[in-house]
């Protein structure tokens, strides 16, 4: 079972950097071609491109910006012109903004729907047929403890996850009988590169130390008191692709620490 995905196509968003590569990584790992997509740097991209084809299948990178409908039937299309069409689709790009309902930016409220929740009906609109016509597939969604409770000055992130979380519950009964599996996936905080480098700001804004910041600020709702890593997410998704995983659909599969359990 070493490659276990050998000849299936898997497409991960946002798979530059952070939980979206490290998901791509353990489906090249497996044998899988796969289509990377995000921004970056362009030689840093085509590195990480030419390692995955090292790791496992083939690998090809899409600039789409999925904002945008016809971005995202570009970069299915030519996924599909160059392996057949995707078996394996994680939806994981997404963005944030905090402020406050009343003085919450209106262009920010519609970039979050759009990449955090739409492209995700776009993307899985699109694979579908390919699935179906198959009868194996499988949809990964990232979605957040914030698909499961709230909190203040995040209503478009919360909207956009709670919206995930019942997309996926829909995608999961429409495709039970089609060999198709449709779940997500609800971390907490994630140890990346991006909350590493909100620390030396928290730090100063708040006149706390660095290891305050780690457990009162942003660890404060996760019992364990640790940071979830990209890796372990990383192998849930590679497990959901397994035949093993084949009764598990329309979950909200938390791994958050504890966060959600109180």
């Amino acid at each position: 079972m070493r490659m276990f995905l050998k000849g299936k196509t898997a497409l991960v968003t946002g798979s530059t950097s952070g939980i979206g590569l490290a998901i791509a990584r353990a489906l090249a790992g497996k044998g899988a071609n796969v289509v990377l997509n995000g921004f970056g740097d362009p030689d840093e991209i085509e590195r990480t491109r030419a390692a995955l084809e090292q790791a496992g299948g083939q690998a090809l990178y899409s600039a789409a910006d999925l904002t945008k409908s016809e971005a995202i039937e570009a970069m299915m299309a030519e996924a599909a012109e160059e392996f057949g069409g995707v078996d394996i689709l994680v939806n994981n790009a997404g963005t944030q903004h905090v402020a406050p309902v009343d003085e919450f930016p209106p262009e920010k409220w519609d970039l979050i729907i759009a990449l955090n929740l739409s492209a995700v009906f776009h993307t899985t609109r699109l694979a579908l047929p390919h699935m179906k016509a198959k009868g194996w597939g499988r949809v990964i969604n990232t979605a957040s403890a914030h698909s499961l409770v709230a909190s203040p000055n995040k209503a478009p992130y919360v909207a956009s996850k709670h919206g995930v979380a019942g997309f996926t519950k829909a995608a999961a009964l429409e495709t039970a009988q089609a060999g198709v599996t449709v779940n997500c996936i609800s971390p907490g905080y994630v140890w990346t590169s991006l909350v590493e480098n909100q620390i030396p700001d928290t730090m100063k804004a708040r006149g706390l130390t660095r290891e305050q910041v780690m457990n009162d600020v942003l660890l404060a709702a996760q019992p364990t008191k640790k940071f979830v890593t990209v890796d372990q997410v990383a192998a849930l998704a590679l497990f959901l692709c397994r035949d093993e995983a084949s009764a598990i659909t329309g979950a909200n599969l938390s791994m958050d620490g504890g966060w959600t359990a109180a």
